[in-house]
């Protein structure tokens, strides 16, 4: 989630599904032609500002998302939309500032609550009773930044980003890093090498780990401070050992300049990484291989627009695959939104579910 370049707008439907298609050139590998957005949930309630974010699948294939506000007057609600029936209804109204979701291999969902009021920390939700607990906060007794997105690998262990986007909070840690928690929750620094990591995804073999590097300039701890300075709008990939160590230089992927860069991440069976690309010149789901090469796009609002991010539509904030009979759905995030687009791959799972 980037908080400097987020703000809250309805979208207007039938000027937003008239550009958000596959592009009409060139061949298509994921997008078949032609293939258009489905809108499945807009936000109804009255809370502050803010965003949807982080979709996540669960075990009995339904989807949840966090509809997140700004500011310390309301809390995060999540979400949860069931393909079966269409419907979408309210599994927490009180997540604190949840953002990123995933489901561990018990079918427990982990979200990532980040600062302004939400606490800065992991917390694991039990579904069947909707309580949630914390799992981590801290490193060496120092609170986290803002946790921000997630990934969980096969043996179970929490990779996770951890900028400072909003929040008055003090800030206790030198660095904005991707650390790990262990399953005997042990918290480990994976890497510090990127200014203000995002989106978060491990490669199927799990040897490769894709870090959205977003900086904004924005850390809101002063209001008296001078306007923000932007830094890296990049995507990189960091070489893992076997056990789940960075073990090599970075390499930048895709450099998307000036323009604000990627947020969430996502990767399919065949390897591919889904970038939900946020430029307001060419908004929508970029899709690369392994070495950063662009193989297919989804449009998800016309391109080269202008003006504030009140006034922009389509801009992605996540992505996430479902399963099953579901499993070819891309379920995309948009501003205050949930939408879904047909696709001709398959996203990738690190781990089966299973009792405890």
């Amino acid at each position: 989630m980037q908080a400097l370049f987020l703000s809250a707008a309805f979208l207007v439907g039938s000027c937003f599904l008239s550009t958000a298609r596959a592009d009409d050139a060139g061949e298509h590998v994921v997008f078949p032609e032609g293939t258009e957005l489905e809108l499945l949930f807009t936000r109804e309630v009255e809370i502050n500002s803010g965003l949807t974010e982080g979709p996540a699948v669960a075990p009995d294939g339904s989807i949840y998302f966090t509809d997140m506000p700004f500011g310390l007057d309301d809390n995060t609600h999540i979400m949860r939309y069931d393909p079966a029936t269409g419907e979408t209804t309210l599994f927490t109204d009180n997540a604190g500032k949840s953002n990123g979701l995933a489901f561990d291999a018990h079918g427990d969902m982990i979200s990532c609550s980040g600062a302004d009021g939400g606490g800065s920390r992991l917390i694991r939700w039990n579904i069947e009773t909707g309580e949630g607990e914390t799992l981590v906060d801290n490193i060496g007794g120092k609170k986290f930044n803002s946790p921000n997105d997630l990934c969980i690998d096969s043996h179970g262990r929490i990779y996770f980003s951890d900028p400072r986007y909003i929040g008055d909070e003090p800030r206790e840690l030198e660095h904005q890093a991707v650390y790990r928690v262990d399953t005997d929750g042990t918290v480990i620094e994976i890497t510090h090498e990127v200014e203000k990591p995002n989106g978060i995804v491990l490669s199927p073999d799990e040897r490769t780990l894709y870090v959205g590097d977003h900086n904004n300039g924005s850390e809101r701890l002063d209001p008296t401070a001078p306007p923000p300075t932007p830094g890296a709008m990049k995507i990189y990939s960091y070489p893992l050992d076997e056990n789940g160590l960075v073990d090599g230089p970075r390499r930048t992927l895709v450099d998307f300049g000036a323009e604000a860069s990627s947020d969430g991440i996502t990767v399919d069976t065949e390897g591919r990484v889904y970038l939900t690309s946020r430029r307001l010149s060419r908004p929508g789901i970029m899709v690369i291989d392994s070495d950063g090469n662009e193989v297919d796009f989804f449009a998800t609002g016309p391109e080269n627009q202008s003006g504030s991010f009140d006034d922009v539509v389509g801009i992605p904030s996540n992505v996430e695959f479902g399963t099953g009979d579901d499993r070819h759905s891309l379920y995309i995030t948009i501003k205050k939104s949930l939408y879904r687009v047909q696709t001709m791959a398959e996203g990738w799972r690190h781990h089966e579910w299973g009792p405890r």
